[in-house]
């Protein structure tokens, strides 16, 4: 998931560069929901995973 997520960043960032804005606005808001999508997964697989050594 965090590689579906650079990967939006990166064409967000090559749209920007050529001018395209609407199509960077989106890549770049779809990059950052995979990236707090991502983190709220990490943080529930290391709250389970400690809660299972314990």
């Amino acid at each position: 998931m965090l590689g579906w997520a650079l990967t939006f960043l990166i064409v967000a960032l090559i749209a920007a560069a050529l001018g395209f804005g609407g199509v960077a606005g989106t890549a770049a808001m779809i990059a950052k929901v995979l990236f707090v999508v991502f983190l709220i997964a990490l943080v529930v697989s290391l709250v389970m995973h400690f809660a299972r050594r314990a």
